[in-house]
Parts: C-alpha cells; structure tokens; sequence
C-alpha cells in the first residue's frame, strides 16, 4: 500500500498532460487521472493495471489511529489478491487492483472511546433508518476537515468532488462503529450511464451502489463510498464491496457489465430454470433455502413451495450464495453441486461448452485467513474467476470479454 503525498499529486496537476500515451499501461496516467475519463473507455483493453487513489475517513472514536492503516492495508491486499485472474491456479497471475492510499483523515472526537464522532454527517431529521448524510462529504466544511489546498487559492481547501475530479481521488472509504448514532449503508456509488457500444448518455447517471442517499449530489463523475465496520472486519467490508458489483449490475449503467454479470452471477434462475424469482436472494427466513440430493439436482423451497430442479449447474454465484450455498451466508457446505464457475464462458469442454465439475468450499479454503469474516473468503475466489487482465472468457459474439475491472471507474 502506497502513501501518495497530497502536495506532491496537487503540484504534478500544473504539468500539461499529453492527449494519449504511447503504451497507456497503467491508469491513472498523465493522459488520464479521474474517474469517467473517455480515455479509460477508449484504452479499456490495453489497460494493465489500475491505480486507484483512496481518501480514508475515521468517524468510529472506538478504533485507535494505529488501527485505521493496518485495517486499511488488509482490505487493500484482499481486493489486489481478488483482481489476480483465476490466481488461485496460477501464481503467477498479476495483480490489476492496486489501491493507493491518498489521504487519511482521523476525525475522531478527543477523549472519547464510544460511538462516532461529532463529527460525522448525520441527517438530524431521520430518526430511524439510514441517517448518514452523503451529500455532506461534498461539503466545504467537510473540504475543510480533508486539508487538501486549493493549488490555485491558499485559502481554501479542495471539495471531494473537486478532488475527485481532478483525479487525487476515485474512491472513499470511512470507518464507522455500528452503534447507532451513524447509521450507513454498506457501498453507495453514483455513476454516468452508458449506451451498448460504451458510449457515456449526457446528463444521465443512477444509483450503482447496494442502496443510495437520494440527497448525494450529482457531481459530474463517478465515486464508490465504502462503509467499513472495523469491528467486524475484512471480509465484511469485500461484503460491501461485493454488493456494489452487483449493484452496478441492477443500475444497468453498463449494459455490457449488466448482461453477463447477471449470468455469472446466478440473477436469471428465472429464464434458465424457470423458478418464480431471478435469484436466490428472496429465500429468506426459516424453511427456505436450497438442498442438493446429489450433485446434478437442487430442491429449492420458498417455506410453502417446493421447486426440483434436474440438472442442475451452478455457474459463478453471488455474494450470499456460493454455487452450493443452501441459505444466504452458507460457507460450509462440503458436499459437491456441479458448478461451471472455473470455465464460465471458457469452453474447454467437448464441442466447446462449458466444463461442469463438482464444486464445495474447499475451493476458496487458501483465503480464509485473508478475509476470515462474512463472506470474504469466498468473494476473494469469487472476484479471481470474474474476467479478468488476460481472461479466457469469450463473449457472445466469440470475441475475448472484456476485463470487468476498469468498468469500477467509468
């Protein structure tokens, strides 16, 4: 993990960028700094790694200042170990997400332990429900708070959407403790929407997070804001994380991303088995779930009816339900459902189809030290067989899909 000075980037903003990059291998680059830059659009497939720059908040007086880069340095290897392409089965697979830290900013009450800080953007109206208010980290006083100087004017300090697009940040992430007095959502993220040949629609943009603040500011350009619960741990906040995936999914911001995200992910059980729902997501609460009689069938029950669904293949599953989960949060399953997870899309079966082999969680059991709570372990192996930097996966015109990654800074 990289500390990048905050006066080191704003002085290297005076130097005159060129308009393209002979070989425009790693982003952000002198062609191109900032979230939603056509550039990234148009070198899309050339792009070999990505840099992104995060602004870290502290709000939680529970977690001591020394915590705040350990816990951060831990989610940063966990998401560059995950954006290794099937780096479960080639070491050598290099890393395409390295996060950077820009900027740390401890907001922390003075001797207090408990709760958040005083300073934490709280809506004073709602007394139930999410109350955090996002719009304020836009906000001057908040600008004030991140000490980021105005190159251009000593008196003040940069905006978040003025550092933002100016390319010295792509993406937040805060700490917070659940205590009640903040109450956050997991990963919010605002983005431009985009036509079938990538093409940006001027003026439109949606909710591409998992849940949004209808009072966050349209700021011109994307921005994930990632909520951390640093007493729950790593694979919660890759929870979060693997959410906003699939939230950037629903928004069909992208629908490239949209198509076939929703195929890999297991959200069209509808069109391919022809159950009641897309996904097993509304198998909620007790008497509903999945069991697998063997390895070729699944028995779904919504707690009053009963689906048997003969030959069935799991593809790549979702955050809650690995491709043998028989209820949400299910990692511990160790008797096999046939799963294409490792081929999706590869083809390395006769006649070209998809490989089908038996599948239980053993599968992601090398990274359960990595990101040991919620969901972690299995998002980390979940992200490695997404298309990746050099993937294998062809589209549905035979051509090599596109890595999924740099859609995350469109």
């Amino acid at each position: 993990m990289t500390v990048v000075g905050t006066l080191a980037v704003c002085a290297a903003l005076a130097v005159a960028a060129p308009q393209e990059l002979r070989e425009p291998l790693v982003w952000p680059n002198e062609a191109s700094r900032a979230n939603g830059d056509e550039w990234i659009v148009r070198n899309h497939d050339r792009i070999r790694e990505m840099r992104p720059r995060l602004l870290v908040l502290n709000f939680s007086n529970r977690m001591p200042p020394g915590e705040i880069p350990v816990q951060t340095k831990r989610l940063v290897d966990a998401i560059a170990e995950s954006s290794r392409y099937r780096g479960f089965a080639n070491p050598d697979a290099p890393v395409f997400l390295r996060y950077e830290v820009f900027k740390t900013v401890d907001l922390r009450d003075p001797n207090r332990t408990d709760g958040n800080s005083s300073l934490s953007p709280v809506k004073k109206h709602v007394a139930e429900g999410i109350n955090m208010d996002y719009g304020a980290l836009f906000s001057e006083g908040f600008a004030k708070l991140y000490g980021v100087p105005d190159p251009a004017d000593g008196k003040r300090f940069l905006r978040l959407d003025e550092m933002i697009d100016r390319g010295l940040v792509h993406e937040v992430w805060f700490f917070a403790a659940a205590t009640g007095d903040l109450r956050c959502l997991e990963c919010v993220e605002l983005k431009p929407v985009y036509d079938e040949s990538f093409v940006r629609k001027p003026g439109e943009f949606a909710q591409a997070g998992n849940g949004g603040d209808p009072d966050q500011p349209w700021t011109g350009r994307s921005v994930r804001i990632n909520n951390i619960n640093h007493e729950r741990g790593i694979g919660c906040a890759m929870e979060n994380l693997g959410h906003s995936l699939e939230g950037m999914a629903h928004s069909r911001c992208i629908p490239y991303f949209t198509r076939y995200f929703h195929e890999y992910a297991g959200f069209d059980l509808g069109k391919r088995y022809g159950l009641p729902f897309d996904s097993f997501y509304p198998l909620w609460g007790e008497g509903k779930g999945i069991s697998y009689p063997d390895e070729r069938t699944a028995v779904v029950t919504d707690g009053e009816k009963t689906w048997r669904v003969e030959n069935y293949v799991a593809f790549g599953g979702n955050v809650h339900f690995p491709p043998n989960g028989r209820r949400h949060y299910d990692l511990d399953n160790a008797d096999p459902t046939l799963s294409t997870i490792e081929d999706w899309r590869v083809g390395s079966g006769e006649g070209g189809r998809d490989v089908a082999r038996p599948w239980t969680n053993a599968a992601f059991a090398s990274y359960r030290d990595l990101a040991p709570d919620c969901m972690g372990a299995w998002l980390v192996y979940w992200r490695q067989n997404m298309p990746g930097l050099d993937n294998r996966q062809r589209d549905d015109d035979g051509k090599p899909m596109k890595n999924w990654w740099p859609f995350l800074f469109y």
